[in-house]
């Protein structure tokens, strides 16, 4: 029978009716001895308590599932909608007895079809309850409208009536789509490296911000902006043309502010005349991970690829995990499906609370895998896998499955990395399903960890106090499980291939990430002098840990070693790091992953616990530094030529007064007063400052303040080190930008993979514009620090001592390093240093000239 869809549209969006499906007494579902129904966990609905012996269809549809003991049927409706009709309570213990499905799986009925026929004594003597429940699986875009009063009901009466939520108020206004008019824009993708996973989690919480349903497309193949993997998988690249559909009442303006997103370049803008790199090709199909043979070398070395610095030497220890098993469901769909959705939730919340307080490496990789658990087409492919009968676990692995296929499909290698956060849910879903742990690995002292692959979830589980190193046999070195190793001080090989497997248990390895090498057979001479090393780098450490106080160099000068923070758990780790303060808190944290600009009362919130974690000690918020590499998504700017020199820093807050006025106004009310200091972000004229000065003083005087406040500049362009002396002036402090001035002042993007190895802050034009800034501070008495990269980079501090640098933020890891590292040093010295710096013809010149140097300090 062909399905005949009907359905109504109103004022207020597409509605349809659904009828009774059989004859008894109408009731609320919260009158069902189920808490799973009636709590609602599935749907909203009603429930009858039936009189009659056959199930008929409530409205016309399509049997997207029919239980294998035939108790429960779901339709798919017109426009996407589910309703589940689920004959009695507990009657899939029934095993079938007593039903006969009268249609069969992808049948299209009518409404008043019959669908099953049901003996009603079996069902009231042989189940919990003989109430069915009749509900709208939970929607995004449907919703119940409205519900008839309890009472007695014939078939085909009306019982409620659903509406399609993407409708409401479509507009009528001039220009405006209407609720079923699908509105096309095509445009070209300028993003340097395509659509990866980063701006695809963009464009869907762009996309979940307005009424609209949005997908892309191309080449025939599309995907909804809903689900991140999805779109991952139509591997899109730069210059590769492609078409947004939207549909709803703000099409329009979700396609107008998705075009401006992605026109931005999203911070990977690429040149006008840049193109394409090739990219290394997956197999055109997914097959078994190939495992590239290895042999371990004469001299007991084996080489792999660097994806964490550093070297260690430790136990070698094999990290095997069994597959998990999944568990046999109950042949119900709707309790697989109440199964699966639980254990979702439950995981996002534990996803969640980890994330809270964790390193920003290891924050935004639960962020991601938090992004993934939500993507509708993974979920989609789970709910029909268990609509076909299949048990909460194995429609998992089935989605799971899918989704990988589609990435190792998209022929690119990057994504094809990504297939591991995959796996690492798949595994934590299904430990999860069934009570287990999904780690569940303990570690010996002083472990080498050698493992086929390793899951993000896996490596965070581990005792970091008794890793220390990682050697993989396949793995990549962009992988999430790379990223969290840097962060954690691991050093870590990948791609070592088979030869792995053919080193003992309990072997003694040296692990040597700067020659990115292994070494299985050191003499006890070279164990003995890594350990030293390793010893001696330990010692300073913790010396300039127990130390704490105020630091200085050999000759009594007082340096300020501060923090750079971009999170309230960087601020943690910094106190326990002993940083003296924070040179440089990223204060865009709080914008660039929201849909709109947070108010000054939530920027109060998270600067005042940041302050708090200080315990009083300075801390120096950056404005808003968006534009440029680091777009937000509630401002869309129009694309650039080159938004390096475009709407980017203080520009932008200049260019928006209010986002600018909001910020100064949380800085000013953190407490106690003075602790806060305000910087302003690539500041090219005195102009712009005494711009940002006028603000500043506005809000201290509607904020009845009278005390000064700190104002200084980021030194991040020529213009501003050529100057210094003027902008000192008025500025309170200065602060070099090490990682913009260097690509400024070379002319080298660095997000340009064409150029950006060449980019070194050591290069003497950039220690040039360095000393010219600490001589215009020093002429009117301010005071230069240094917050970008070149203040964490040991071969550099001894290079800005000398240049007139009295404060360094670094990054919170290598705080101890670089205040034992300055109490090893004399001003004098490193004076002479920096003169002999400026001299020399290149970068690798002066690397050289301060490895030298070190040696002699015996540093």
């Amino acid at each position: 029978m062909t399905a005949s869809f009907s359905s109504t549209m109103t004022a207020a969006g597409q509605t349809i009716a659904i009828k009774a499906p059989l004859e008894g007494w109408l009731a609320p579902l919260s009158e069902i001895p189920d808490p799973v129904f009636a709590g609602g966990m599935l749907g909203d609905g009603v429930a009858i308590d039936p009189t009659g012996a056959v199930l008929h269809a409530p409205c016309a549809g399509t049997v997207a599932s029919l239980a294998a003991t035939g108790h429960a049927v779901t339709l798919r409706l017109e426009g996407g909608a589910e309703l589940l009709v689920h004959l009695g309570v507990d009657t899939v213990a029934m095993g079938g007895r007593g039903f006969t499905p009268l249609v069969a799986q992808d049948q299209s009925v009518a409404a008043g079809d019959p669908l099953v026929r049901f003996e009603l004594d079996a069902v009231v003597t042989g189940a919990a309850s003989a109430m069915t429940p009749v509900l709208l699986l939970a929607s995004e875009e449907w919703t119940l409208e409205s519900k008839r009063d309890p009472g007695l009901v014939k078939v085909g009466d009306t019982v409620m009536t659903l509406r399609r939520v993407a409708d409401e108020g479509a507009a009528t206004a001039e220009g405006s789509a209407s609720p079923d008019e699908e509105l096309v824009r095509e445009l070209s993708v300028p993003l340097r490296h395509g659509i990866h996973a980063r701006p695809a989690a963009r464009l869907r919480q762009v996309a979940t911000s307005f009424d609209a349903v949005v997908r892309m497309e191309i080449a025939g193949k599309s995907a909804s902006l809903r689900s991140p993997v999805g779109v991952l998988a139509l591997g899109i690249k730069l210059g590769d043309r492609i078409s947004l559909h939207a549909r709803g009442s703000q099409a329009g303006d979700v396609l107008d502010a998705l075009e401006a997103l992605i026109a931005s370049g999203m911070g990977e803008l690429a040149h006008s005349d840049e193109q394409l790199a090739p990219q290394p090709v997956c197999a055109a199909a997914p097959a078994p991970v190939t495992r590239r043979v290895t042999a371990i070398a004469a001299d007991g070395t084996l080489a792999g690829v660097v994806a964490a610095p550093g070297v260690a030497v430790g136990q070698a220890v094999h990290y095997r995990l069994g597959e998990v098993e999944v568990a046999e469901g109950s042949g119900d769909p709707a309790i697989e499906r109440v199964l699966l959705d639980g254990t979702l939730s439950e995981l996002r919340a534990r996803i969640a609370q980890e994330s809270e307080g964790a390193p920003d490496h290891a924050a935004s990789i639960l962020a991601a895998h938090a992004v993934m658990l939500e993507d509708e087409d993974l979920l989609a492919a789970a709910h029909e896998a268990m609509a076909k009968g299949e048990s909460a676990g194995a429609a998992w692995r089935l989605a799971i499955g899918s989704q990988v296929d589609l990435l190792l499909r998209s022929g690119d290698a990057r994504l094809a990395e990504r297939v591991d956060d995959m796996r690492d849910l798949e595994r934590q879903v299904l430990c999860a399903l069934i009570g287990g742990d999904a780690i569940g690995f303990a570690l010996p002292e002083n472990a080498v960890v050698i493992a086929e692959d390793l899951l993000p979830s896996q490596l965070m589980a581990l005792d970091p106090e008794r890793l220390e190193a990682i050697c993989l046999v396949n793995g990549g070195p962009t992988s999430h499980v790379a990223i969290l190793a840097a962060g954690l001080g691991v050093p870590m090989l990948v791609a070592m291939g088979t030869a792995l497997d053919d080193i003992a248990e309990g072997t003694v390895l040296v692990v040597d990430a700067a020659a990115a090498r292994l070494e299985t057979g050191a003499s006890q001479a070279r164990i003995d002098g890594v350990r030293e090393q390793l010893a001696t780098q330990a010692a300073r450490r913790a010396a300039a840990l127990e130390a704490r106080g105020p630091c200085h160099t050999v000759d009594g000068s007082r340096i300020e070693v501060f923090a750079n923070l971009g999170s309230l758990a960087d601020a943690r780790q910094a106190m326990a790091s002993g940083a003296e303060g924070s040179g440089l808190l990223r204060s865009e944290f709080l914008f660039v992953e929201r849909a709109q600009a947070p108010s000054a009362a939530q920027q109060l919130e998270t600067y005042q616990a940041i302050a708090d974690v200080l315990e009083g000690r300075p801390l120096i918020v950056r404005l808003l530094d968006i534009g440029g590499d680091k777009p937000a998504p509630f401002l869309p700017m129009a694309p650039e030529e080159n938004p390096a020199l475009g709407l980017r820093g203080i520009r932008v807050g200049l260019a928006y007064p209010e986002i600018l006025e909001a910020q100064v106004e949380a800085i000013l009310s953190v407490r106690p007063f003075g602790q806060c200091k305000i910087m302003v972000p690539m500041v090219a004229s005195l102009s712009e400052l005494r711009a940002v000065r006028a603000v500043v003083d506005g809000v201290a005087a509607r904020l009845g303040l009278v005390e000064p406040v700190s104002l200084g500049i980021m030194v991040e362009t020529p213009a501003a080190a050529a100057t210094a002396d003027i902008l000192a002036r008025e500025a309170d402090f200065l602060s070099v930008g090490t990682n913009d001035l260097t690509q400024y002042a070379l002319a080298m993007d660095r997000g340009n993979a064409a150029v950006a190895s060449a980019i070194d802050g050591l290069h003497p034009a950039v220690l040039r514009l360095i000393a010219l800034t600490c001589e215009g501070g020093a002429r009117h008495g301010r005071w230069t620090g240094v917050c970008g990269s070149l203040a964490s980079d040991p071969l550099a501090v001894p290079l800005l001592l000398g240049l007139g640098v009295a404060e360094l933020s670094a990054t919170p890891a290598q705080v101890p390093d670089i205040k034992a590292l300055v109490t090893g040093l004399t001003i004098e010295s490193c004076r002479a240093l920096a003169a002999q710096a400026l001299e020399c013809g290149s970068a690798a010149e002066v690397r050289e000239l301060v490895r030298e140097f070190l040696k002699e300090q015996g540093a």
